[in-house]
Order: structure tokens, then C-alpha cells, then sequence
């Protein structure tokens, strides 16, 4: 058989850096882990969720002196161009990112702002000014339930766009790795 009749393997390209993948992966397992089997295991709750706050403010700090696809002035989107590529995927036409798509960062965003918001409430719950208080309670459970819906349409849409642009985007957050343009 000759080279020209076997099919090449696509060319890949490195997109998420591991500061990136641990990240992800890092606040992915705390807040499942904090979400379902140690949600009132207090100890554990609270470490796990000091983490997860690290690993986001780490994050932060990244996406402004991080490698190309990890910064937020490389990715987040004005209005223009995220309506742009909502009414592009409504047709059935979005255009493949190598990066984040602007929907992707847009929820992306609204995670971390979740994240931070859990952080927020869940120190002040074990401060002597906000120990027992309701409203700060009340707020954190309703953080953990939007964060518990964002990041499974964050999962389903993932899934979405991989079958629509024929790539394992869950894979590329495990190796790095996506096909190249």
C-alpha cells in the first residue's frame, strides 16, 4: 500500500495549556463532588470549595498574562459578534473556533462568576458576622443550583458542538489538543 492510499491523521494543534485543563478539570470534580456526595460535609465542603476558589482566582490571574487561547481579551466577545455567532448557529452555520466560540466564553464567564459568587458566600457562612444568617444561606444554595444548571448545558452544548464539528472537544480538555484549521 502505498503513502498516498492511507489516510493521514488530521494535524493537531495545542489550544488549552495544562493550567487551563487542571483548572477546568480541577473546578469540574469540586463541584460535583461539593454539588452531590460531601454537600453537607462540612469539612470536607468547605476545603473543597477553598480549591475550587483557588483554582479560580489562579485562573483569573492566568487569563490576563496566560498563554494565547487562555486569555479573556482572546476570547470573551462584545455583543456584536456573540449575536453574531447565535443567529450563525440558529441557521445551523457557526463557525468552528479553534479556541472558544463566543457562546462558549460568554458561559464560560458566567461559571466563573458563579464559582466566585459560591466562594463569596460560602467564607462569609463560616464568618462570625454572617454565621446562621438566611439570606447569605438562601443565596449560596441558589449559586450552587445555577451552577449545577449552567454547567450541564455547558456539558450538553460541548457534546453539541462536538458531534456538529466532528471533534471530541472533551477530549481536547484532557490532552490539550484540537485538530487544526
Amino acid at each position: 500500500m502505498s503513502a498516498t492510499t492511507i489516510d493521514a491523521e488530521p494535524a493537531m494543534v495545542r489550544v488549552w495549556d495544562p493550567l487551563v485543563r487542571v483548572f477546568h478539570w480541577t473546578v469540574a470534580t469540586g463541584c460535583i463532588l461539593n454539588l452531590t456526595i460531601f454537600e453537607h460535609a462540612h469539612d470536607l465542603h468547605r476545603w473543597i470549595g477553598y480549591t475550587v476558589a483557588g483554582a479560580l482566582a489562579v485562573r483569573v490571574v492566568w487569563g490576563f498574562v496566560g498563554t494565547h487561547h487562555a486569555r479573556f481579551v482572546n476570547f470573551v466577545p462584545g455583543p456584536a459578534r456573540l449575536r453574531a455567532y447565535l443567529t450563525a448557529l440558529t441557521r445551523g452555520r457557526e463557525p468552528r473556533y479553534l479556541g472558544h466560540n463566543p457562546a462558549g466564553a460568554v458561559m464560560m464567564v458566567a461559571l466563573m462568576g458563579l464559582i466566585a459568587g459560591l466562594g463569596l458566600t460560602g467564607y462569609m457562612m463560616g464568618t462570625d458576622a454572617y454565621w446562621g444568617i438566611g439570606w447569605v444561606e438562601e443565596l449560596h444554595e441558589g449559586l450552587a443550583n445555577s451552577l449545577m444548571v449552567l454547567a450541564l448545558f455547558h456539558a450538553a452544548a460541548a457534546i453539541f458542538e462536538s458531534w456538529r464539528h466532528r471533534e471530541n472537544l472533551v477530549w481536547s480538555m484532557v490532552t490539550g489538543r484540537k485538530r487544526a484549521e
